[in-house]
């Protein structure tokens, strides 16, 4: 299937599966699927582009299991976050700051997120149309950077939630493990993991559109929905907050300043 065919139909479903989760969230009140769903859903345009892509079959399946494999973690682990708990403070504050334009705002914001995931699959594309495969040592620095940015991701994952199930925790900043070193290590991780793609894209024509994908990541995460929302929520609810900004990386992990 040609790219001009598999883009667009592509795209289509993405806007489709957040549009229904904003036709959910109309009654429920709670916006926080819509994270899941996304991940989901970009995972699934990994698997898409494999499908339907010109490259060599071996490199269309490794792509297939990165990024689907991706999609299927990140996902499931938002959806058990997220499923039957309270909106995420993200979206009640700019549920509360939209007011009465708050349905219209939110289905645009979703569809905003079905376009940046265009931007990120474009990682994807490159590698699924290319004519030719990696060479073995590209695969492999892609399989070892993949790895180490997903088992990041779900040790900081694991980290943070075992903290909040935890009495003592309500009001306190997790400081253990790899958040004693950065404020958002599952944000770091996260944007590592857009790097796997690049080596499998070395060597195509378009090879450098696959760093594309990590640079709209980083901007997402350490500018627009990431850090800034999440720490303007976290500073009103743990008086800790302050300090632990002051001494602790926001992004990449590194030794804290001495309190």
């Amino acid at each position: 299937m040609p790219p001009i065919i598999s883009i667009p139909i592509g795209f289509l479903c993405v806007a489709i599966s957040l549009a229904v989760v904003w036709v959910r969230q109309l009654s429920t009140k709670n916006a926080g699927m819509v994270d899941p769903v996304w991940s989901w859903s970009l995972g699934f345009l990994g698997v898409w582009f494999a499908l339907f892509g010109d490259a060599p079959l071996l490199t269309r399946v490794l792509l297939a299991v990165l990024a689907g494999g991706w999609g299927l973690r990140l996902g499931t682990h938002l959806f058990l976050r997220n499923h039957g708990k309270p909106e995420d403070g993200r979206y009640a504050r700019l549920r509360e700051e939209w007011g009465a334009s708050a349905n219209r705002n939110m289905f645009l914001f979703f569809q905003l997120q079905a376009l940046f995931s265009m931007a990120l699959a474009m990682g994807f594309m490159i590698i699924a149309y290319r004519v030719t495969a990696p060479v073995m040592a590209a695969s492999i620095a892609a399989v070892v950077i993949w790895l180490i940015a997903v088992i990041g991701e779900g040790v900081a994952d694991w980290q943070l939630e075992q903290f909040k199930k935890e009495k003592t925790s309500k009001g306190q900043v997790c400081r253990r493990g790899l958040w004693y070193y950065s404020r958002h290590p599952n944000y770091f991780f996260e944007c590592v993991h857009w790097l796997a793609y690049v080596p499998l894209a070395l060597g195509g024509p378009w090879w450098g559109l696959a760093l594309i994908p990590p640079g709209v990541m980083a901007f997402l995460l350490l500018k627009m929905s990431g850090i800034p929302i999440t720490e303007a929520q976290t500073a009103k609810s743990r008086p800790a907050y302050a300090e632990y900004i002051r001494t602790t990386s926001a992004f990449i992990p590194w030794p804290p300043k001495k309190a």
